[in-house]
């Protein structure tokens, strides 16, 4: 979990990677068949000097309007080169791309840099060039902007990072996504640049900005508790099969809270993975959810660190 790896399938296609350097003798395939993976290294040997030539060198070769899945993975040098190249390219290419439905942007595995290197920018001139994109996914927070949009198509909204900006967690929360069924946010660590409050989760957890959501990941954060304290009494938990907690510092007060609050026995799936539980609380939500039928996923307790009176817990993802 702690781990960002590479994904091998991808808006329901497998994943297939364009050929880099140049010249290399793989036949292509069709389109529409395959989630198409585009990464530029560096630091290789390939003849491609840039992502700019890379990303040349795919769209003379693919038929745009067949490719129905992309991921993004490098683009230039880690620390200094943002993802503004990528959303520049995309957008120039939107009217050949008119058929993309699925767009992972920043798949960089932990072999490659750390999640924190990833330098992300604006993402959200994305989703008013692709306005029938039903999956966005993002890795990488440090300079991430997402002012709040409107987008009618988007079903899954996902965001991995060791650190969500404030301005960029209050943006995607107070967004108005009418068919969004699946929010995930990795918040991480005001260390990483996740300087968030619980108040700037106030718009997703109204429930009224994502009415058909039914999957919620609040994950990888330093106040698990006062999530789950927030969770316990928010609307939006009446409408959702599956809640994620995980990744956090969640502690016995975040997980009393989600005992005594609002039910959560219309849940199918409660996962609060890499938690700092007591064995005491961690039997007692086992016990209390799934003898009401709800899976929980939980593991074994994380241990704190601690020096005399000091204790520290951290959070399954950060650098």
């Amino acid at each position: 979990m702690s781990v960002h790896e590479f994904i091998e399938e991808f808006g329901g296609l497998p994943v297939f990677t364009f050929p880099e350097p140049a010249g290399t003798p793989v036949p292509l395939p069709e389109p529409g068949t395959v989630a198409w993976r585009i990464s530029y290294d560096p630091y290789g040997d390939g003849e491609d000097g840039s992502f700019e030539e890379l990303w040349s060198r795919f769209t003379a070769a693919v038929d745009l309007s067949g490719v129905r899945a992309l991921i993004v993975g490098q683009w230039g040098e880690a620390y200094d080169d943002t993802s503004e190249v990528v959303v520049t390219a995309l957008v120039a290419a939107k009217e050949r791309l008119a058929g993309l439905r699925a767009l992972f942007l920043g798949e960089i595995a932990q072999e490659q840099a750390e999640i924190s290197w990833i330098q992300q920018s604006d993402i959200s001139p994305l989703l008013t060039a692709f306005p029938a994109l039903e999956r966005l996914s993002v890795r990488g927070g440090e300079g991430l902007a997402f002012p709040a949009v409107r987008h009618e198509a988007l079903r899954e909204l996902r965001f991995e990072s060791g650190g969500l900006p404030a301005a960029a967690v209050r943006g995607i929360c107070e967004s108005d996504l009418p068919a969004l069924e699946s929010l995930v946010l990795w918040l991480g660590v005001p260390e990483y640049g996740g300087d968030y409050e619980i108040d700037d989760l106030a718009g997703a957890l109204s429930g009224a900005r994502f009415p058909r959501l039914r999957h919620l990941g609040l994950q990888n954060s330093e106040i698990q508790d006062e999530i789950a304290t927030a969770v316990a009494s928010a609307p939006v938990v009446a409408g959702l099969e599956s809640l994620d907690l995980s990744m956090g510092t969640l502690t016995d007060a975040g997980a009393e809270a989600l005992l005594t609050g609002q039910p959560l026995t219309h849940l199918a799936r409660l996962d609060l993975e890499h938690h700092y539980l007591t064995s005491a609380m961690a039997e007692r939500v086992r016990t209390t959810l799934t003898a009401q039928g709800v899976e929980v996923v939980m593991g074994e307790s994380e241990e704190p660190d601690e020096d005399g009176e000091e204790v520290w817990r951290y959070a399954a993802v950060t650098e």
